[in-house]
């Protein structure tokens, strides 16, 4: 693997010659790995087409001076920005946001001198409690609102925008509301572009080829993440070199995300394994679970195929769904997701005298006992046959973050096309939303 990749991806423990019956053989691997192949050349060719900008975007940098303005922009004028959208709008964004927001950050008072970036906050739901608690905990004449919506169309967003709308006109000058509002959406008439205009909300344009789930590394995901002080060229170049590998690659084996989409795939094949577990152990990744789920669910879960995901976050989830992995049905390939964090953090330290119950802990830092359950962990599942494979980061930044957000990009790509399906579409999705605008249109309109 090129040493450029931001990541070592570990995959030992999926075989059985390391532990035993659970994993796969060398005959059953290798015709689903050769199978990669053809997707492989679908990629390449998909590269440059224009039609697929998911993979253009890592090596584009003419795009970041806009973002950058914009980001600026809200960074001056605001100490918090909310960002509306739900699936894809938002779940990219979390993830990189993660990375430089930190959970615990201490809230500015009224009149104190702002310094560093704004808050990003991320509304994805409708929840009236939800929205009545983060109109109770802002100060709106403070606050940005960034509207993302592809289609201009998802329901959820333009409820979001237009009851945040009302709350910010009765918080400030009529004439400086537009200013505390932006929209990205596609080009042309929709009504979150139309409702915009009318406001003269300032607007950016999202791709129209770009589906959400892939466009954490567009404006969607960028802006916010550049908002909380990321590096986003840097997540752009941890993308590209992932790229590169994979349309370098002389053979599917040279390529992580190939790799990763035929084990997926021949151990359901052969060993019925039918759920994808993603579990990083850090608080920091743990949106990038939540982002995975839907990547791989919308894109793979189609005419009866694909497998399910698992979110999970260690060390949490060793006290609450390990048990299940371990002892319960043999149908999960638990993906590990382990930061090098051996020595980072504080040191554990005695209180009061020796006890010889806690001389594995005194003297070793938090670090180390996250390095150690990491570990022990994946040794675990894979001593009761258990498939697990692991992602060694060295570190835990913008680039690292772009190239794994690649990574699985590309292997639920590749994993779409030894399924048969199409992995940009969610045909089954819409016909809820059909419905639930059916519901709405019977009730009879209320006014505030």
């Amino acid at each position: 693997m090129s040493a450029s990749i931001a990541y070592r991806h570990v995959i030992d423990h999926c075989f059985a010659d390391h532990i035993g019956a659970g994993g796969l053989t060398e005959d059953e691997y290798a015709p689903m790995l050769a199978a990669c192949a053809p997707a492989l050349a679908t990629l390449r060719a998909w590269h440059g087409d224009g039609k697929h900008p998911f993979l253009d975007l890592p090596g584009r940098r003419d795009d970041l001076a806009q973002i950058e303005a914009a980001a600026r922009r809200l960074n001056e004028m605001f100490d918090d920005v909310v960002v509306l959208g739900t699936g894809g709008s938002s779940l990219g964004g979390r993830v990189l946001t993660a990375l430089m927001q930190p959970a615990h950050a201490p809230r500015r008072e009224s009149g104190a001198a702002k310094t560093g970036c704004a808050r990003v906050h991320f509304m994805e739901n409708v929840d009236s409690r939800s929205f009545a608690e983060l109109f109770a905990a802002l100060d709106l004449r403070r606050t940005g609102f960034v509207a993302i919506s592809k289609s201009g169309r998802t329901m959820e967003t333009l409820a979001q925008f237009l009851v945040c709308l009302t709350a910010v006109r009765e918080s400030v000058d009529e004439a400086r509301v537009a200013r505390h509002f932006l929209a990205v959406t596609q080009p042309g008439t929709n009504p979150l572009r139309n409702l915009a205009e009318h406001r003269r909300i300032a607007v950016l344009d999202h791709d129209p080829d770009l589906g959400g789930r892939f466009a954490a590394l567009s404006v969607v995901g960028l802006l916010p993440a550049k908002i909380a002080g990321l590096d986003i060229a840097a997540a752009r170049q941890g993308a590209e070199d992932v790229v590169r590998q994979t349309l370098e690659a002389k053979t599917p084996g040279d390529s992580a995300p190939a790799v990763g989409a035929a084990i997926n795939l021949a151990l359901l094949r052969h060993k019925g394994v039918t759920n994808a577990v993603i579990m990083p152990y850090a608080d920091a990744l743990a949106p990038f679970g939540l982002w995975f789920r839907q990547l791989w669910a919308e894109c793979l879960g189609k005419d009866g195929h694909g497998t399910t995901p698992i979110h999970a976050v260690g060390t949490i989830d060793q006290h609450s769904q390990l048990q299940l992995y371990l002892d319960g049905p043999a149908d999960k390939l638990v993906t590990l997701i382990a930061e090098d964090c051996a020595g980072r953090g504080p040191v554990v330290e005695p209180d009061g005298g020796p006890d010889a119950e806690l001389d594995w802990l005194v003297g070793r830092t938090l670090g180390d006992l996250m390095d150690a359950s990491q570990r022990a962990t994946w040794q675990t599942l894979a001593k009761r046959g258990r498939p697990v494979r692991v992602f060694r980061l060295a570190a835990l930044d913008a680039r690292t973050m772009g190239a794994m957000m690649m990574h699985f990009m590309l292997e639920t790509a590749i994993a779409a096309h030894l399924l048969g399906v199409d992995p940009f579409d969610q045909p089954a999705v819409e016909a809820g939303k059909v419905l639930a605008r059916d519901h709405l249109r019977r009730i009879v309109p209320r006014r505030s």
